[in-house]
């Protein structure tokens, strides 16, 4: 699905944060896990950058999204750095905190948290500590498989153990190279976005 995708900005602390206004998805996920692939395949454009090296997104980046042959843009993607890499420099991991926890905890416009976990590897604790953060700050999530075509014939498998180490009931694959997942996590999404512009049309 290709969709009209404008840059909004960088975030390193609260009072950089957009405007809340649109409804906003979050991609998070360990270094490496591939959410600048997965955002760029989604969009149908090279709008966040990928690098072989991880820990290179260090702040909080935003991107409007606008479906083609509508007048105004309809959400927001916000793309937060990876966790769980040693590497980054501790200077700049130490001020995370200052203002993931707030964008996480506090963001009144987060309508989804996604949480990319790599399909191809066993299930990492660090991702169930972040999604048992979400459940406490009750935000809505979806645990997306990514580098599902890697995976092959234990794909399944792959999933079930990620679905019983998450605690959660379903895990979408997706591959960013192979398109698998794509058009599932778009009705998702905007199954997610119709119904928070209808709650907010009737409140």
């Amino acid at each position: 699905m290709k969709v009209l995708t404008r840059f909004l900005l960088s975030a390193v602390a609260p009072q950089h944060f957009p405007p809340a206004g649109l409804p906003e998805i979050a991609f998070l996920g360990r270094s490496n896990v591939g959410k600048s692939s997965l955002i760029n395949s989604l969009v149908g454009g090279k709008v966040a950058k990928t690098s072989n090296t991880p820990g290179r997104t260090q702040a909080i980046n935003f991107f409007e999204i606008r479906w083609p042959g509508r007048p105004r843009p309809e959400l927001v993607f916000a793309d937060l750095p990876g966790y769980g890499y040693a590497r980054v420099p501790r200077a700049v991991t130490r001020t995370w905190p200052q203002f993931i926890e707030p964008y996480l905890a506090e963001r009144q416009t987060l309508l989804l948290c996604l949480c990319l976990v790599d399909a191809n590897i066993p299930p990492q604790p660090s991702d169930t500590q972040m999604i048992a953060y979400l459940r406490q700050n009750n935000r809505p999530l979806l645990v997306v498989a990514t580098k599902a075509d890697r995976v092959g014939t234990r794909l399944q498998a792959s999933l079930n153990a990620l679905e019983r180490a998450h605690g959660v009931e379903f895990v979408l694959p997706y591959s960013a190279k192979s398109g698998l997942g794509q058009d599932e996590l778009w009705k998702r999404l905007r199954a997610a976005t119709a119904a928070a512009s209808a709650s907010g049309e009737s409140a």
